[in-house]
């Protein structure tokens, strides 16, 4: 457009009306005559601008996403919650496992000690009854658990039940200072009895003071009559210690169970006994020994039948 007088006088014209729906657009607040046409131009104009917007105003980008921060953020919230409940799953699946191997353990030394028993979880530990060493197991008399049952897992002993309702029972680990088993000496017929000490090992009186015992041998329970409280053959423990013997009547060993009784999980009762006694054959494999390396050192006399001299390699220095 040339600059006519024409020209600056349409723009004045222009300038004018502009500032004249400014104003009525102001005082009209939210009824203003001309919303209507700023919606459809936004409408038709919006995308494009915000477009543009986003390509050339980093300043507005950055100002967007602290606006949009805060629903960023519920998601992130979300997102971690989702990781927690699947490590929450994970952790679930974990001991799962760990229970489903100890189940299987157990399981095989039932079917060695042709034990029928009745699977039980730990509920419960600390002191009940007035005992110091107890735990308390999900499995009472509706389940067939009676007073004076043995109670072990998949590593061996783990006490006998003491008290019984109608959905639990409390049992009497074998650590607890009030708790006795009678005992038998593996491949023998060493008999004597043992004695919780706590968190110390057990403590077994032989009643033959004269009997040859060593570190390492393993024992087993005796049995009671009627097998209460007692089956015989559950693995008790490995002797970690022998005093010497005084020449008395007994002789003391220490001896360090099987079970950890500090991180007891699943647990079976002894509902029926077996058959006959199974001597040695619930005790674990024995570990096989690892062979000590030895070192042959050969001596060459020299040729003059002087004192040999210092080689390495066979050659003379």
């Amino acid at each position: 457009m040339r600059d006519t007088k024409e020209s600056r006088l349409l723009l004045v014209l222009l300038i004018a009306i502009a500032f004249a729906l400014i104003t009525v657009d102001i005082r009209g607040g939210r009824n203003s005559p001309v919303d209507g046409a700023r919606q459809a131009a936004a409408a038709a104009f919006g995308p494009i601008e915000n477009g543009m917007s986003s390509a050339v105003d980093p300043v507005g980008n950055a100002v967007s996403a602290v606006r949009d921060s805060g629903d960023r953020h519920d998601r992130l919230a979300v997102m971690e919650k989702e990781n927690a409940a699947l490590k929450a799953k994970l952790g679930s699946d974990d001991r799962t496992r760990s229970r489903l191997n100890q189940l299987d353990r157990m399981l095989k030394v039932a079917g060695q000690g042709q034990y029928g028993i009745k699977g039980a979880q730990v509920i419960a530990i600390g002191a009940a009854q007035g005992f110091s060493w107890t735990i308390t197991i999900d499995a009472g008399a509706d389940d067939g658990i009676k007073r004076d049952m043995t109670v072990l897992n998949g590593d061996g002993l783990v006490g006998r039940v003491t008290t019984v309702g109608p959905d639990t029972a409390t049992v009497l680990l074998a650590n607890d200072p009030d708790f006795t088993v009678g005992t038998r000496m593996e491949s023998g017929d060493e008999l004597g009895f043992a004695s919780g000490q706590g968190d110390r090992p057990l403590r077994v009186e032989l009643l033959n003071g004269k009997a040859e015992v060593k570190k390492g041998d393993r024992l087993v329970t005796f049995g009671s009559q009627a097998d209460k409280p007692f089956v015989p053959g559950v693995p008790v423990g490995v002797v970690s210690r022998v005093d010497p013997s005084g020449g008395g009547l007994t002789r003391t060993l220490y001896v360090t169970p099987y079970v950890g009784f500090s991180k007891l999980d699943i647990v079976g009762v002894v509902v029926a006994g077996p058959k006959k006694d199974p001597r040695d054959e619930v005790l674990p494999a024995k570990p096989k020994p690892v062979p000590t390396p030895t070192v042959t050192v050969t001596v060459t006399p020299s040729a003059n039948g002087s004192a040999p001299d210092d080689t390495t390699d066979g050659q003379q220095q």
